[in-house]
């Protein structure tokens, strides 16, 4: 999947790893492209005057910035940035190519790398100071069409999580405390890592309001107002390498990956077996030359497959080579399954094996990939769900939940300062008068989302409801947990 690199943080993503990251983009790309947004690029470099231009957001990305000072021995005039985010480097350009509601809606997407240097413990894939995204940049003129853009986009990072990583999420918005730094609000798709009961934020979509359009000066001519001008609605949206690093973690295993079929480089591979020292010649051929008819017929069913033809290895060595690449379906050919006119399959992610017909492979294979697919969100989501524990109140038990490796639906003030508090309070608890390590994800609890799907049994009353950390009323179920 990845190799290191002699920079700390940074990592190499190898073929298997880069597949998967092409076959998000492919997906992506197509459904954007469906709702008119077009691709662009944008220099990686942002000058110090731009970035500074919106305090709320510097500030957010501060400490992760990085900065060049020189070129070869000389000391640069004035430092350099190298991209945290592209605001600040997309927006003066917005601002000259917007002058009338006529070049609007603008809808810009980029695939690119970022840097966010500041953090402590780098984490392949999941947090690295380099690593790749698509973000979003678009305009409009009305907040209404703003605020359905963010919706339609979020709908798109589910649909890339759940039909294409067969990994479930819930969608939902981020807290005031959470919200994207400069932004008006942050919806996000939150993902959950049983091994560790750590929530993972999947991807965000933000609503940025009129604050940047103000910072860079982008103004349409009011249409009430005639004389007047208005400042467009912005919106931002991003997702990255760290989806890569989130389906690993949901559906690996104790012998390795196990990819979903429609994100593996290779979804089916053919192991011959069965041939020994007493083997002939004519045998071993009878046997190479059905396994090349079975990967010659994948390919017009669709179907990514490959031969492990190597004669320096048993078929012992091979299966635990592809197994711990977490390929989907392993077919086996022996002189028994050629009598027979048959192929054994063995299922990766749950161990299972059948006999398949050779005849009927070109359309048994496809729906056997589809079926996989299903099944692993099936068994993913009922993982998930088994860990959301809904509480009322944080002393019904709250640290303790989340140290059973669970997350926690709980009714809520929506209050900065509440959420302080219980993620103070719950830090304490966990660590009962030890020293934090500094090294370590945080101990303590954060919202991770105000799920848009709310409870139906027994909701929230409006001014009746009590906040489970304070004594605030409740506006919202919200989910609360540590994360990465």
């Amino acid at each position: 999947m990845m190799d290191y690199y002699d920079v700390s943080g940074c990592y190499i993503l190898r073929p298997w790893s880069f597949k998967i990251w092409a076959e998000i983009k492919k997906f992506f790309t197509a459904e954007i492209e469906e709702l008119g947004i077009e691709e662009c690029y944008f220099p990686m470099f942002v000058s110090a005057k731009a970035l500074n231009l919106e305090k709320d957001h510097v500030e957010g990305f501060a400490p992760e910035v990085a900065w060049v000072t020189k070129a070869g021995q000389s000391d640069l005039a004035e430092p350099i940035a190298i991209r945290p985010t592209s605001e600040t480097i997309m927006y003066p350009a917005y601002a000259k190519w917007i002058q009338s509601h006529r070049d609007l809606p603008l809808r810009l997407n980029q695939w690119c790398n970022v840097v966010r240097w500041e953090f402590k413990n780098p984490q392949p894939f999941l947090r690295t100071r380099e690593f790749l995204w698509q973000e979003g940049h678009t305009a409009f003129a009305t907040k209404e069409e703003s605020d359905r853009e963010v919706l339609d986009i979020l709908e798109l990072y589910r649909r890339v999580y759940e039909e294409v990583l067969a990994v479930p999420v819930v969608p939902g918005k981020k807290s005031e405390n959470e919200k994207f730094a400069g932004g008006l609000y942050t919806t996000t798709v939150e993902g959950f890592i049983p091994t560790t009961g750590r929530a993972i934020q999947g991807a965000t979509s933000h609503s940025l309001g009129q604050n940047f359009a103000k910072m860079f000066e982008i103004t349409i001519e009011d249409a009430k107002n005639k004389g007047e001008k208005s400042f467009v609605w912005q919106n931002s949206w991003g997702l990255t390498t760290r989806t890569i690093g989130v389906m690993v973690m949901v559906h690996g295993d104790d012998k390795g990956l196990v990819l979903p079929p429609k994100i593996a480089n290779v979804q089916v591979v053919v192991v011959p077996v069965g041939i020994t020292a007493k083997t002939t010649a004519e045998e071993k051929d009878n046997i190479y030359d059905f396994v090349d008819k079975v990967c010659k017929l994948c390919k017009p069913a669709g179907v990514r497959a490959k031969a492990d033809t190597r004669d320096t290895y048993t078929p012992g060595y091979k299966f635990n080579h592809w197994e711990m690449r977490g390929v989907p379906i392993r077919l086996e050919v022996g002189p028994k399954d050629i009598a027979k006119n048959e192929v054994r399959c063995v299922i990766r992610h749950d161990g299972s094996s059948s006999q398949l017909k050779f005849d009927t492979l070109a359309t048994t294979l496809p729906a056997l990939l589809t079926k996989i697919q299903a099944d692993m969100f099936a068994k993913a989501k009922a993982e998930r769900d088994s860990h959301l524990i809904r509480v009322e109140s944080f002393d019904d038990g709250f640290v303790k939940i989340l140290d059973g490796k669970n997350m926690i639906l709980a009714p809520w003030c929506e209050r900065v300062a509440c959420e302080k508090e219980v993620k103070e309070r719950s830090q304490r608890i966990a660590l009962a008068g030890e020293a934090a390590d500094e090294k370590a994800p945080s101990m303590g609890a954060k919202t991770l989302c105000i799920p848009f799907k709310q409870p139906t049994e027994n909701p929230i009353k409006p001014g009746v409801t009590k906040c489970f950390a304070c004594d605030h009323k409740a506006v919202s179920y919200t989910m609360w947990g540590r994360s990465y």
